[in-house]
């Protein structure tokens, strides 16, 4: 299992590589996408976001948005540390919550939710690539972390643990 800082130094060290892979197909918009997406994704949105982690801190002050999360799972459970189910996991849980700060906070001025629809969907349309290699770098980087970890098997989440259920050795 890697440290924080060994993951840290991987991404860093990856992100311009795994960048430079997506020049030929997109250019240099396409190589940025991708990038920025493993950067993001290694850094601020890293399956360590269910700890106390160098991850969580990044946020700074928003870190507390995470603080439900961190609280829901159990580090490295099939919801945080599984490819696809982990990134596409903490991308709902932040777009959830950016969603709910737009509603609650609607009738000071914010967007309105199908307002945000619509500009979402017209992105969407227009930057399907580019937005589609940034998906790509985020679920890259959370590979490189599982990799780092040696995660065969995440853990049960705790929502979904049954109560007192330990596994008992027989004894003869």
């Amino acid at each position: 299992m890697a440290s924080g800082r060994q993951h840290d130094r991987a991404t860093w060290t990856l992100g311009l590589p795994f960048a430079l892979l997506w020049w030929p197909w997109l250019g240099p918009s396409g190589a940025i996408s991708a990038g920025l997406g493993f950067l993001i994704g290694g850094l601020l949105l890293s399956p360590d976001l269910d700890t106390r982690s160098n991850a969580t801190r990044r946020w700074g002050p928003l870190r507390l948005l995470w603080w439900p999360y961190r609280r829901l799972l159990r580090h490295r459970s099939l919801l945080s540390h599984t490819p696809l189910i982990g990134t596409a996991g903490r991308l709902l849980y932040l777009g959830a919550v950016l969603l709910g700060f737009c509603w609650l906070l609607h009738p000071l001025g914010a967007p309105s939710l199908e307002a945000l629809r619509e500009r979402g969907l017209t992105i969407w349309l227009q930057q399907r690539p580019l937005l589609l290699t940034a998906l790509v770098g985020l679920e890259a980087s959370a590979w490189l972390h599982l990799l780092q970890d040696g995660d065969p098997m995440p853990k049960t989440p705790r929502l979904l643990r049954r109560r007192g259920s330990r596994r008992r050795t027989v004894r003869r």
